[in-house]
């Protein structure tokens, strides 16, 4: 039995209208527009404003349903919604059940997924290999962080990083059995998990951690920690991609890589000699928006023409539990 291949029918983005600039930081953090420039590469990021009633539900909702109307779909022709993200309004019910009856998706199952900026590459890979088993025709994935809702405004080294969005695709089975994922890697490393983490109860915060009135519910990241991680990570997870389908460097079209900090992304491209045209980068305007980054992204790309049918395209991803993951694709 052949089974078949998965296309991405189409694909979506939202982000708030709100900018919170690096100007804006220097009136709130001991910080400047020089320093974060150099650090990170960010400009600006875009945060929700909750008294218009934005969060995450709304950005995920209307990222999916662009993402449908890109694939002249609507949400009753789902029949499965993964939402990833670790900034859901509530655990019960999941988000991805209030999207489903926002748009009339019923009777979709649907679930949140939690793997912190690996959000959305783990649930592409879990959807395809869904959609290609047979067992669903059409499902809604979604990335979506609101970080401004989680981060601690007086911590440098934090509050500089992130912002809010969300990314989201619909994907179909396809004739082509060539098409769709033809490698993926979703791993993680619980030991690391003191490095990116959001206590809630006191006893959850690591013990020995500096920093005074640590603020309960807020991201808590050893940055240094985190960027060694990230640096390795990205070059291993590329390497293995192309080690394990035989591909080259010139054979992608595009390296969809999560927006973590310009020194990362950077580090990679030098390091596996990517040339600057095949690696997108958008922190500089969006800032770090966790598992809404890589849908982003894949979004801005595919509307600009930068990715085509037939493409070959890799998602690479990591973050907080420690997680990373890659998605190899024939788009």
């Amino acid at each position: 039995m052949t089974l078949p291949g998965v296309r991405i029918a189409g694909t979506g983005s939202a982000v708030p209208e709100r900018r919170l600039t690096n100007a804006d930081l220097e009136a709130i953090v001991d910080t400047s527009d020089e320093w974060i420039r150099k650090r990170t590469g960010i400009v600006e990021r875009r945060i929700i404003d909750p008294s218009k009633g934005e969060g995450q539900l709304s950005l995920a909702t209307d990222a999916l349903r662009a993402a449908l109307d890109d694939a002249n779909m609507v949400g009753a022709d789902l029949d499965l919604i993964i939402n990833a993200s670790v900034t859901t309004e509530m655990t019960c019910p999941s988000n991805a059940h209030r999207i489903a009856a926002t748009l009339d998706a019923q009777p979709a199952g649907a679930f949140d997924m939690q793997a912190a900026c690996s959000g959305f590459v783990y649930a592409i890979n879990l959807a395809d290999s869904l959609v290609r088993s047979g067992r669903h025709k059409a499902i809604g994935v979604i990335g979506c962080d609101v970080m401004s809702s989680v981060v601690d405004y007086t911590d440098r080294g934090v509050s500089i990083l992130f912002g809010d969005a969300a990314g989201a695709c619909v994907l179909v089975p396809d004739e082509n059995p060539d098409r769709g994922c033809i490698h993926q890697v979703i791993e993680g490393d619980g030991r690391g998990w003191e490095a990116l983490y959001m206590p809630r109860r006191e006893e959850d915060v690591v013990e020995g951690a500096t920093g005074e009135n640590i603020r309960l519910g807020c991201l808590r990241m050893d940055g240094r920690g985190v960027f060694r991680f990230a640096v390795t990570k990205f070059q291993q997870v590329i390497e293995l991609a192309l080690e394990q389908t035989g591909l080259s460097v010139d054979d992608v079209a595009q390296f969809v890589c999560h927006q973590s900090n310009v020194r990362i992304i950077e580090s990679a491209k030098a390091k596996l000699g990517l040339p600057d045209d095949k690696v997108y980068i958008n922190i500089d305007h969006y800032g770090n928006s966790s598992a809404g980054s890589v849908g982003l992204c894949f979004d801005q790309l595919r509307k600009a023409g930068k990715i085509v049918d037939g493409d070959i395209v890799v998602l690479v991803a990591f973050g907080g539990g420690m997680t990373w993951a890659s998605s190899v694709w024939r788009v």
